[in-house]
Parts: structure tokens; sequence; C-alpha cells
């Protein structure tokens, strides 16, 4: 029973920078802006939230910097592609790579220091109930606040009028600019809410998932946010299953390796990865799920005087 909660414990700490990142992205592309970015928004937002943490010797300051990281990143993606209108695929690329060098750059100092944790709220009594206990009553803030952005996030989208509007726009901003709707005003808010989300992911991963700060660090964290939105059809329930079933095959292929089976250890570090592609195929036969669902303009670029 100590392994299995021990297992289960593992995933939900995997799971979560994935479902934070594909949350945010999800409501970046449903107000119809495609951002391939979100890799490097995680990574600054991991050696941000590292350096921060290690500069002032507290990790809730290292987490309001791996957020305003991301933030701050996400808004640089915002002018380039709705303000100047650049290709949102070839930007979102670029901050990627600049995400990259750049975090590399300002985490060289950080490197093999040792990092400060966040520490795990425990409920007197119900942290200590077989099973579950740990598992929902004693976890990291970012886990809770992970279960509320997806929540709130799918009560926002389909349940407020604000909701609707973004949503609107996904699927056709010149129809709403006619009606008065500040297309640009509300994609730039979205896309700053993915970026928030992004940095958080990315703190998540300096300061509770393995509190150091290692160069390049997400490894490809990101790229599985993005194919997490497609395989759950842009639905936030959907999204929280996708990042779970992803986590466990995660935590699978690490305990594959410990546990010495006949597989090439290269292989089993490959699961997570060869399973985004799967599922993105899968997902890619079922044209009436994706039609349905997916925003009308993802990715087009929109100009209100044109």
């Amino acid at each position: 029973m100590g392994i299995f909660e021990s297992i289960l414990l593992t995933i939900a700490t995997a799971a979560t920078p994935l479902l934070i990142a594909a949350i945010g992205e999800l409501v970046v592309e449903r107000s119809g802006v495609l951002n391939l970015g979100v890799e490097g928004m995680m990574v600054m937002g991991a050696v941000c939230g590292f350096a921060g943490a290690s500069l002032s010797g507290s990790p809730w300051i290292g987490l309001v910097a791996g957020v305003a990281a991301g933030a701050v990143f996400s808004q640089l993606f915002a002018v380039l592609t709705l303000s100047i209108a650049t290709n949102q695929v070839a930007t979102g690329l670029s901050l990627t790579l600049l995400g990259l060098g750049l975090s590399g750059m300002i985490g060289e100092p950080f490197v093999g220091e040792a990092g400060s944790k966040l520490p795990n709220l425990f409920i007197p009594g119900l942290s200590e109930l077989p099973l579950v206990g740990r598992l929902i009553f004693g976890q990291d803030p970012i886990f809770y606040l992970s279960v509320i952005l997806t929540v709130g996030t799918a009560w926002f989208l389909f349940r407020t009028r604000t909701g609707l509007t973004l949503r609107s726009i996904g699927d056709n901003p010149a129809s709403a600019h006619t009606l008065g709707i500040p297309v640009i005003r509300y994609r730039y808010l979205a896309v700053l809410f993915g970026g928030a989300c992004a940095g958080l992911a990315g703190a998540h991963l300096s300061l509770v998932y393995t509190p150091q700060w290692v160069e390049n660090m997400t490894a490809g964290r990101g790229w599985i946010a993005l194919a997490l939105v497609v395989f759950a059809s842009w639905r936030p329930a959907r999204v929280a299953a996708g990042a779970y079933l992803f986590g466990g095959v995660t935590i699978g292929q690490i305990h594959a390796q410990a546990l010495g089976f006949g597989i090439p250890s290269q292989f089993l570090s490959a699961l997570p990865y060869l399973a985004t592609v799967v599922v993105l195929v899968m997902m890619s036969r079922n044209k009436r799920l994706m039609m349905v669902n997916t925003p009308a303009s993802l990715g087009r670029p929109f100009v209100p005087d044109r």
C-alpha cells in the first residue's frame, strides 16, 4: 500500500506542471492565438523561480518570480503577434529558442546550488488517512492551484458571458470586432494568462518537482502541454485527464528502469514523447471531433483596421 501511495504521489507531482501549462495554452488557443513558445516560457519560469528563491531565501518569492517571468515573456509574444501581426508559429518557435538560451545564461551561476522547496500543506487528521491522505490532503500548494485553475477555467469558458465572448473571438474575430468587442485586448489578456501559467508550471519544476536548477530542465514538457490541448479537444476536464495519463507514463518508465526490465533505458525515456505522437495520430483520425472543437481562427492573425 505504501509503494502504491508513493507512485500515486509521484504521478500527481509529474502531472501538475503539464496540467497548468496546458490549461494556460487552452485559454490562449480558445482566443484564436497559437502560442508555440510554451516551452520557452516554462524554462524561463523555472530559472527565474529558482533564482528568486535562491537570492531571497524564500520559495514563495521564487514562485512569484517564475510566474512574472512567464508573463513577461508572453507579452513579448503578444506584442509581436497581436500588435505587429508577425507569424504566430515562427514567433513562438523563436521565443522558445530564446528562452532556452537565455535561461542557460541566467541559470549558470545557480548550477549545483541546493534549492529551497515549497512546503507541502498537511491537514491534521486527514493527511494520515490511508492511501488518499497524503494524495489529497498533503500535497504542495501548486497542486491545489492546478485543480482550482482547471475548475475555474471550465467555469469561465462555458458558464460566463466573458468566456463565451472569448470563444467567439477564437471562432470569428472579424464578426466580434464588428459587434464592438475589443478583440486585441481579449487576446492580450488570454496570452498573459497562458504565459503566467507556463511560468508557474516552470517554477513547479525547480521549486517542487526537482528543487534545483539544471539547464533545459523542462525537457520538452512545454511541447507535451501543447499536444495535451489537442488531445483534450480544447476541453479543460479532458486536459486534466490527459495530464495525469502522461504523468503516469512518465513515472511508469522511471519505475520500469528501476525494476531492471530488459528494455533499453533510452526507449523507456522516450515513452512519454512516443505516447504524445500516438495520441496525436489517433486524434487526427477523428475529423468530426477536431472540426467541432477547434477554434476556427486558430493561428490566423487579425488586424482590426484591415
